[in-house]
């Protein structure tokens, strides 16, 4: 359920942005009516079934574990790198050695990643909810999640990643852990929304917007932070995601439209010329990868809108672009052909189906639209 509040939410967060050209996705069931406001209504209906659900949820906080990060402060963010096992012919099984793709269920115990993803899940949830229907119920639980996870001083989390992704026996964090935190793109919208609600004050946009400056500078400046600006895969295009919604929401615009021209360079690396992203095809989850690396790319797009910058339509000499890497991926489910390259777990075409919706309002191409709802009536 946490999954499909999720999708609703973010369709109707990007929907109701400042940035018109961005596309919303609608998911839902599979449906066979193509009519755009039955297909509205029935996206609208699930997302307050959804954000009645979500009144409930948490708080959720850092303070919440058991286990007190090597600094010997708890409200230091700590995950483990979750495709990393201990080894077999090792004392104890350190150091860990990795296996990627397969998730290590220890990653997901006792760790910080997991109740910030829910908390970021109800927030957006509540928050698009609240956009819909004024209804301060829904504002009231997401501005006291947001106060209790970044905010009240007992129960809020420092503005540093230091312990992201720790592998035993190798390190106690690294760069990589910072995709953790991708989801403050949907924090920043969220808040966004509820600034037109009386539950969230003006000291508490405030303080959200001091905790986003500390973080941006930490993603800068920090040992961790620069490693994850250096990383050439998904890594690298998440980072620049949640650095530039952080700068634009602390009034930087002028340092995000810099990390915007700067993502190109990014962009360039990572797509070739016939839209394949070779990073994510080298995975053992080579599909899930390319389409999470691009959905990372898109919320980028959205964002360098705010900042003045159209990224949508923005190619190299040599064809590298945003388009041509949906096009790469869409040419799969379109035609029929297998997926050549290697995918263990298997795939969720809603994810897909969701980046094909935006394309089809950002490039006015209905083709997307309908290839995404021929998807979501395949069974999973």
């Amino acid at each position: 359920m946490m999954h499909t509040m999720r999708r609703f939410a973010a369709a109707f967060l990007i929907a109701t942005c400042a940035d018109p050209s961005f596309a919303a996705a609608h998911p839902g069931p599979a449906r066979q009516e193509r009519d755009p406001a039955a297909v509205q209504d029935a996206a609208r209906a699930a997302l307050l079934l959804n954000a009645e659900q979500a009144l409930s949820a948490g708080p959720f906080s850092v303070m919440d574990k058991q286990r007190t990060a090597p600094s010997g402060d708890k409200h230091d963010f700590i995950s483990l790198a979750p495709y990393w096992w201990p080894d077999p012919a090792k004392p104890g099984g350190l150091p860990y050695i990795r296996r990627d793709g397969e998730v290590n269920p220890e990653s997901k115990r006792d760790t910080d990643d997991v109740p910030f993803g829910r908390m970021a899940g109800a927030v957006s949830t509540l928050a698009a909810a609240y956009r819909e229907t004024k209804d301060e119920r829904f504002a009231s639980r997401a501005a006291l999640l947001l106060r209790v996870w970044f905010l009240d001083p007992a129960t809020r989390m420092n503005p540093n990643l230091d312990y992201g992704q720790g592998v035993p026996g190798r390190n106690t964090g690294r760069g990589a852990g910072i995709i953790a935190t991708r989801r403050l793109v949907e924090i920043v919208d969220a808040a966004r929304l509820l600034a037109a609600s009386p539950a969230w004050a003006a000291r508490d946009a405030d303080g959200l917007r001091a905790w986003g400056s500390a973080y941006a500078e930490w993603l800068q400046t920090s040992p961790n932070g620069r490693e994850e600006a250096a990383a050439g895969n998904n890594h690298g295009t998440w980072y620049d995601a949640q650095l530039t919604a952080l700068l634009l929401y602390t009034g930087q615009t002028g340092a995000a439209r810099a990390q915007v021209e700067a993502a190109k360079r990014r962009l360039a690396s990572q797509i070739e010329p016939d839209g394949r992203q070779p990073r994510e095809l080298a995975r053992t989850r080579s599909w899930s990868y390319s389409v999470m690396n691009l959905h990372g790319w898109f919320a980028v797009a959205r964002l360098a809108g705010e900042a003045g910058i159209d990224l949508w339509r923005h190619a190299t000499a040599d064809g590298r672009s945003l388009r041509g890497a949906l096009d790469y991926l869409a040419r799969f489910p379109r035609s029929g052909a297998a997926w050549p390259h290697q995918q263990i777990t298997p795939v969720d075409q809603g994810e897909f189906a969701d980046l094909l919706d935006q394309a089809a309002r950002v490039w006015a191409d209905g083709g997307y639209g309908e290839l995404a709802a021929r998807l979501r009536q395949v069974p999973k």
